[in-house]
């Protein structure tokens, strides 16, 4: 029994897993101030919590209907993202303009 798909699934998986972590690492530790460091927190939260519930999603439900879980998730995820980043620098601008 040839298993490499699997292997190459759960590797490809683990990769992606990992340069999420990459990145929120990144995104809270390039933050300019407490309060837009504990927004970036409360994003990744959120984000994660809507990761593994569309992969909990993707296990638990039967097919044709697991793969119509993609269409919310290639919708939201950009918005989502552009949310955040939207915030973020509505929260670096007001930063900058308390301290003048």
């Amino acid at each position: 029994m040839n298993n490499s798909g699997w292997m190459i699934g759960l590797v490809g998986g683990g990769l992606g897993l990992l340069g999420g972590l990459v990145g929120q690492y990144f995104s809270i530790r390039n933050t300019n101030s407490l309060r837009e460091r504990a927004f970036m927190i409360k994003a990744s939260v959120v984000f994660w919590i809507a990761l593994v519930s569309f992969l909990g999603l993707m296990i638990a439900l039967p097919n044709p209907y697991r793969h119509l879980l993609w269409i919310p998730y290639g919708i939201l995820l950009p918005l989502g993202v552009n949310a955040v980043n939207r915030m973020q620098q509505k929260i670096r601008r007001e930063d900058s303009q308390s301290q003048v």
